[in-house]
């Protein structure tokens, strides 16, 4: 054997080593987790409080904090959202509802924050979803409701006003579009299939780069790569996730024609604790009265609490009166926010709701 066979021997070795010790920290990280859940147990927590996402925030925060060398950050939180995921199982595995269909961004976004070991489901709609968690069917449900390019998406702030859920966390995820196929490359496709989303938010790179390549217009991703697959030289847009997933070849990355990202909330009946890095959302009502608007966003200023969002909305009760949804910097025990949350709540003619108070997305 050759020095350069000996050297990699020896690092293949090393490796071994490497990964036996990873695996025994595993399971020692796991007999630590169900110590917790028995404690808990005995202590008659509720169910909510097996999943604590100001915990999980603090870990990846520490984690990024503390990290350096070759392995990719955004590597290292998938690999850490995997180990977080499959530890609470061990203690209860979750069900999450999300606005379907299945392979849709807000699946991938509901992956991204809970990790494959819970129990996902897609529902039909925005209210369907909160019906779930509402009735105890589903632990927590994950829903669209901002878009970097169109803004606001009203029908989850609309469900709010109605629900006694409360928001969890945030997701944030980047919509990025991939072509695959098992063809060779780009000359050999011959047919493209699409949802409309996919095809409308990749026209331009559809008309420069295949044109005169017939599209179909697909219900959902699964159809698509259905259909691509059954027949020759076809090829399908969808999300750059699932391309690893499904075994395809990737023939073109990033085809979406603008950048997009957009904003999920993780929605539940629980209230996270403060991690140091959170949000808080609040829905309220005012009196019809000039200026009244500026004297409630006035206190904010004076109690020094940043103010990330406002967005204004029909209230469906009374012709044009307006409810108006706010995020603001900060847990609702946080001292800056609790006095200046006391000093809203005691004007006459305001009427506040705090939708929930939850860690700043840490991945």
């Amino acid at each position: 054997m050759g020095n350069e066979q000996q050297t990699l021997s020896g690092l293949r070795q090393a490796i071994d080593t490497i990964d036996d010790r990873i695996h025994d920290l595993l399971m020692e990280r796991a007999e630590r987790v169900l110590e917790v859940g028995r404690l808990k147990e005995r202590s008659g927590a509720s169910d909510s409080s097996f999943y604590r996402p100001e915990r999980e925030a603090s870990i990846h925060r520490r984690l990024e904090g503390r990290h350096q060398g070759a392995l990719p950050k955004e590597a290292l939180h998938r690999i850490y959202r995997e180990i977080i995921s499959a530890s609470l199982s061990l203690e209860k595995r979750l069900s999450v509802v999300y606005p379907g269909p299945e392979h849709s961004f807000t699946h991938l976004a509901a992956l991204k924050q809970f990790g494959s070991s819970c129990q996902l489901f897609p529902v039909a709609s925005i209210d369907a979803l909160f019906h779930e968690v509402e009735v105890s069917r589903a632990d927590f449900a994950v829903a669209p409701v901002e878009n970097s390019n169109d803004g606001m998406l009203t029908h989850t702030l609309d469900r709010f006003v109605e629900s006694p859920l409360s928001i969890c966390g945030e997701i944030y995820l980047a919509f990025s579009y991939a072509l695959l196929s098992h063809v060779g490359g780009l000359d050999g496709v011959r047919q493209l299939f699409g949802t409309r989303l996919a095809l409308a938010r990749c026209r331009d790179w559809i008309d420069r780069v295949l044109p005169g390549v017939p599209v179909q217009m697909v219900a959902n991703a699964a159809e698509a790569l259905r259909l691509a697959e059954g027949h020759s030289g076809s090829a399908l847009i969808a999300p750059t996730l699932l391309a690893e997933s499904w075994g395809l070849e990737l023939l073109a990355d990033h085809i979406e024609d603008r950048a997009e990202e957009t904003r999920f909330l993780v929605i539940g009946r629980g209230a996270p604790s403060r991690s140091g890095q959170d949000k808080t959302s609040l829905l309220f009502s005012l009196r019809d009265q000039p200026g009244f608007l500026h004297q409630v966003l006035g206190i904010f200023a004076r109690h020094q609490v940043n103010l990330n969002r406002i967005e204004s909305r029909p209230s469906r009760k009374r012709a044009w009166e307006y409810l108006f949804f706010l995020d603001l910097a900060g847990h609702k025990s946080d001292p800056p926010v609790a006095g200046a949350l006391e000093e809203v709540l005691a004007m006459a003619g305001v009427t506040m709701r705090i939708l929930g108070s939850y860690p700043v997305r840490a991945l």
